[in-house]
């Protein structure tokens, strides 16, 4: 009995252990289930994270604008070649395409122009060249850009007319597209509008480009001119809507920001040339920008007004008034009130005016040869009046001065600017500046169109305004503002901004080197040493002999070329001691020696060149 209750007991315990450890491998399944289904949920919830990640990323790729990049070519920290290039998504854009003139050092060169490398290695990127005015700095240079790649041609009618002048004179030719202040175009990608602005010539425009990454504002040269001489009142109202649409990069002209308060209007010109005509009995030589249409319409009006004849003088003027009348900019200007420069002379002075070119004292304009005697149908006499309606370009005040020294000489009364209102700058000053920018409000500002000195004042005028330093950015030519996602950064040195010297027909193949010796001739001139060499003995054949141009004059300085001589025999001497008779030995030692007994005897350093010839 007690081993059967035992074994029920044991049976019973049995049981129980047993209904425990199933129990407890129920619970270790179920918490194993529970841990796999908790490993599936955050796999999944991680998946899901994952996929809503990269649909932000992609949502994000979408509507993040493209990076794009402003490039100038040239005008900044200079006056001239204005060129600027924007670039996006492979497409690049360029906005004008000027020359400079070339520096008081620059011997011999015409003119200068931008590099176009960076346009011609990416040739297949460009879409098209957007012109703001035909003033040269900014037209100058697209026959040479043309020559290098094709490319279609946006302008005005009056620098249109103007570019397809040069385009003939250079036997090229382009796809034209005339435009006007208002218009709405597309180049490649880019959505170009023209905006009225104020300058000193006709059919001037500031620019808005639209396109995938970004909206950039160039104001070209402007001023804010609010009774133009045509009527054309610059479009505040469309500058204010572009800044509130959100303007990205904001390029200004900064050429007048160190002028205090605005620039006058046109109309001050008119009230002093009306006291003018009004005083003078005596013949009116007006000097003037040929390109200044409207002004010079209106010395027109006022020599008719006065019973004067009008005679022009000076190809550029010929030429842009002949344009100016195609266009129909003088078709109230009756044909009869012009007579030809050669048929003044038999008109009472009372009754002439002259427009002529050289304001800015060129060599071979008309005025400069009007005051050197060198005019063939102009011959200036006391009391004629002269105007000068301009102010010299910086870099032209010493020629201009020479000009007009020359004429004082002649006994002519003169009328500056400086003196009084005949001419008004076409370029906005540092009020103008800040009202624009005001309008405008632009996330990054780059100020264009000056020397250092202003785009640095440029840049402060800005930062005052509260345009903060670090989105105000001073570049050089050939760099790049690069512009992506709300951010830019400068990149110095991205391409070359290197000025290419044209030189008669010859482009870019004057560098420094050459402009150095053109220097060194300027200054202290050549010295030939011609040397005839016996090729079978060595010996000399003849008196070496010396030919000096602009160095000194030979007939007065005949000792010092006779010991010159004695100084090439004795470096033929030690040429042959040394058997070194070769062409570029003797050269070499000819060359050293002459150079050395020169700047003892005369402190010159002339450029001195051997010649030797074997027989």
């Amino acid at each position: 009995m007690a081993n059967t209750k035992n074994n029920n007991s044991n049976n019973r315990n049995y049981k129980k252990q047993k209904g425990k450890i199933k129990i407890k491998n129920a619970s270790r399944k179920n918490q194993k289930s529970s841990v796999k289904s908790a490993a599936k949920s955050a796999s999944r919830k991680a998946a899901a994270a994952k996929k809503e990640s990269a649909k932000k990323t992609a949502a994000k790729k979408k509507t993040s604008p493209a990076p794009f990049r402003i490039i100038p070519l040239g005008g900044l920290k200079e006056i001239g070649k204005n060129c600027t290039l924007i670039e996006c998504n492979d497409e690049i854009l360029i906005i004008d395409c000027g020359f400079a003139f070339p520096e008081y050092e620059m011997f011999g060169i015409d003119i200068v122009i931008p590099d176009f490398t960076y346009l011609v290695e990416n040739a297949s990127k460009v879409k098209g060249l957007i012109i703001t005015h035909g003033h040269e700095d900014h037209i100058g240079g697209v026959p040479y850009l043309l020559k290098e790649l094709r490319v279609p041609v946006y302008a005005a009618a009056l620098p249109m007319g103007m570019i397809e002048h040069k385009l003939e004179e250079h036997a090229l030719s382009c796809e034209k597209h005339v435009i006007k202040a208002g218009d709405k175009f597309k180049v490649g990608s880019f959505k170009v509008e023209a905006i009225q602005i104020n300058h000193s010539i006709a059919d001037a425009l500031a620019f808005s480009v639209k396109f995938p990454g970004g909206h950039v504002v160039h104001t070209g040269d402007f001023k804010i001119d609010y009774s133009p001489l045509d009527g054309k009142v610059i479009d505040l109202k469309r500058f204010s809507q572009l800044g509130d649409e959100g303007v990205d990069v904001f390029l200004c002209d900064s050429t007048n920001v160190l002028r205090q308060g605005y620039t006058p209007s046109e109309a001050v010109v008119r009230k002093s040339i009306d006291e003018i005509f009004n005083n003078t009995e005596s013949r009116i030589i007006i000097a003037t920008f040929a390109s200044n249409v409207h002004r010079i319409k209106y010395f027109m009006e006022a020599s008719m007004k006065h019973g004067r004849k009008v005679a022009v003088s000076g190809r550029s003027m010929e030429n842009v008034l002949a344009l100016s009348k195609e266009l129909g900019y003088l078709d109230d200007i009756p044909e009869s009130i012009f007579v030809d420069i050669t048929k003044t002379r038999n008109l009472p002075d009372k009754n002439i005016t002259i427009l002529t070119t050289g304001s800015q004292g060129e060599p071979m304009s008309a005025l400069t040869r009007m005051a050197y005697d060198n005019h063939k149908a102009i011959k200036l006499k006391k009391n004629d009046m002269v105007v000068f309606s301009s102010s010299p370009i910086p870099g032209n005040e010493k020629v201009v001065s020479q000009v007009i020294n020359q004429l004082y000489e002649k006994r002519v009364e003169v009328v500056l600017a400086s003196a009084m209102d005949v001419h008004v700058s076409g370029h906005a000053s540092s009020e103008e500046l800040k009202l624009i920018q005001t309008l405008i409000r632009p996330r990054f500002f780059v100020p264009a169109h000056g020397e250092y000195r202003h785009l640095i004042e440029h840049a402060k005028l800005s930062n005052r305004l509260g345009q903060p330093k670090t989105r105000i950015f001073v570049m050089s030519n050939g760099d790049a503002l690069e512009v992506s996602d709300k951010k830019a950064k400068l990149i110095e040195g991205y391409t070359s901004g290197e000025d290419i010297m044209v030189d008669g027909y010859g482009i870019g193949d004057v560098g420094n080197q050459v402009l150095k010796e053109r220097k060194t001739l300027s200054q202290s001139g050549l010295v030939t040493v011609s040397v005839v060499i016996d090729a079978a003995t060595g010996s000399l054949m003849a008196e070496p002999k010396l030919n000096t141009i602009g160095f000194v004059y030979v007939q007065e300085q005949q000792d010092l070329i006779h010991q010159a001589v004695g100084v090439v025999y004795n470096a033929i001497g030690k040429c042959t001691e040394d058997h070194l008779l070769d062409e570029a030995s003797l050269s070499r030692t000819i060359k050293s020696d002459m150079k050395g007994f020169i700047y003892k005897e005369t402190k010159r350093n002339p450029v001195i060149i051997p010649v030797i010839m074997y027989v």
